[in-house]
């Protein structure tokens, strides 16, 4: 049996998608990685996580200053 993988909303309620990336300017996910969150699986959240960091340091953002 697979081991269940918990993973928070990474939504910090700065909720605006930047029209040039396509990502919301406070977590980095998609519209369409927003909408699904609820429903996907752990492994797959966990997978989106992975690629918001590297969304944010392509954009100089540093995720510790929220």
């Amino acid at each position: 049996m697979s081991e269940m993988i918990a993973t928070n909303s990474p939504c910090i309620n700065i909720c605006v998608i930047d029209a040039d990336t396509g990502y919301c300017v406070g977590c980095f996910r998609t519209i369409e990685e927003i909408s699904n969150w609820t429903g996907l699986p752990g492994e797959d959240r966990a997978k989106i996580i992975y690629r918001l960091e590297r969304r944010r340091k392509q954009a100089g953002s540093d995720p510790t200053c929220r």
